[in-house]
């Protein structure tokens, strides 16, 4: 509210410290005196247009210097990030992307020239429920059925990678995704255990990485949730979701559906809690191994 304090007033107890072009300039000053705990009135200047600042002479010095600072701070130019730089926190790890690649290239050429390979490797839940063969889960990462399901996972696996390690280094990233891809395939043992389930490939880990992402959006996300949506907070995860559907579900009987469903959940709740907080035999003649 603009004041026309009388003449006297204005001249013995108020000096003005401040007059600007617009009344919420003059406004804007105010409240950084107010701020401070001092008093403060507004009025209009002889000068059409313009307004003044006014405030109690005893604490004229302390309020100058307030109001510098403030003009100084408010004078200093915005810098905004690069775009794509807020969550490119850290290097793609491509030297980790190429030993994975080797290691895939490496274990394939293997399981060639040893075809008993894949039965003591494989993600087996006779094996590793029925027989505490603690390995398969991790070994059946790095196993595939033919050239296409190799070259397949080692692209998608690359991208998904490549952006894991972008966002919390390559020594998490790939610690988490081969993890999570670990315990999508102990999970899916378990949960089919008696029954004889056998399943060879990477993409538990690429969905775990998928996960991973998806997992590390939603918790950002929720940072900054202020004046969003829940719609635009879940979004991440939706995308996730979409894109598990569209990947991982495939109609050849052979592929492990399971498998991608708890690889990427393990890699969202891992994605998730990391962006939150800165986580007697039984005989049995299985089939042929499930790709995935």
């Amino acid at each position: 509210m603009i004041e026309k304090p009388d003449k006297v007033e204005t001249e013995e107890d108020w000096v003005r410290v401040g007059h600007y072009p617009t009344l919420e300039q003059a406004n804007d000053h105010g409240l950084v005196i107010l701020a401070m705990g001092e008093a403060c009135q507004v009025v209009e200047t002889e000068t059409p247009g313009e307004y003044g600042l006014q405030a109690e002479i005893e604490a004229l010095h302390p309020i100058a210097g307030e109001l510098e600072a403030y003009d100084r701070e408010m004078a200093r130019p915005v810098e905004w990030p690069p775009p794509g730089r807020e969550w490119a926190k850290h290097p793609p790890g491509t030297p980790w992307c190429a030993a994975w690649a080797f290691l895939l290239i490496a274990a394939f050429m293997r399981q060639n020239a040893d075809t008993s390979l894949v039965a003591r490797a494989a993600s087996s839940s006779i094996g590793l429920i029925g027989r505490g063969e603690w390995w398969r889960p991790f070994t059946a990462l790095f196993l595939h059925a033919d050239p296409a399901h190799l070259v397949g996972n080692l692209l998608s696996g690359w991208v998904f990678a490549t952006l894991v390690s972008k966002s919390i280094g390559a020594l998490q990233g790939w610690a988490l995704i081969l993890a999570c891809g670990a315990l999508g395939n102990a999970i899916t043992s378990r949960l089919t255990y008696p029954e004889p389930f056998v399943s060879i490939g990477a993409s538990t880990a690429v969905f775990a990485a998928l996960g991973i992402l998806s997992g590390l959006g939603v918790a950002e996300t929720l940072h900054d949730r202020a004046r969003m949506s829940w719609i635009r907070v879940s979004a991440p995860a939706l995308a996730g979701v979409v894109l598990l559907g569209w990947l991982g579900g495939g109609h050849d009987p052979q592929t492990d559906v399971l498998g991608h469903v708890f690889g990427f959940g393990s890699g969202w709740a891992a994605g998730f809690l990391k962006g939150a907080f800165a986580r007697k035999p039984i005989p049995c003649h299985p089939g042929p191994p499930h790709q995935y």
